[in-house]
């Protein structure tokens, strides 16, 4: 599972094969013993679960990332190395 990004204790992955969710372009955080697939689009949780706190640092990071995490999830489907996506400052 590639590793793109971390900030804040909160470690963000996108998988290349996974079938879940439909197909929407998504990712997953990872902040201790709590994980959530989240909408690459709105920032929304698809499931799990995240802190209120990390969930709320996710979805500002989210946003300000949009076109990076969209350009990697391009990259994933197409099974091409995924790019580091800076962290949230």
């Amino acid at each position: 599972m590639p590793r793109i990004s971390s900030f804040y204790g909160i470690v963000i992955y996108m998988y290349y094969d996974e079938v879940q969710h439909l197909g929407r372009p998504h990712f997953h955080a990872r902040y201790g013993d709590y994980e959530a697939a989240v909408d690459i689009d709105d920032g929304e949780v698809l499931a799990g679960d995240l802190p209120a706190r990390a969930r709320r640092l996710v979805a500002d990071w989210c946003r300000d990332n949009t076109k990076a995490l969209l350009r990697n999830w391009e990259r994933a489907r197409l099974h091409l190395p995924l790019e580091p996506v800076d962290p949230l400052r």
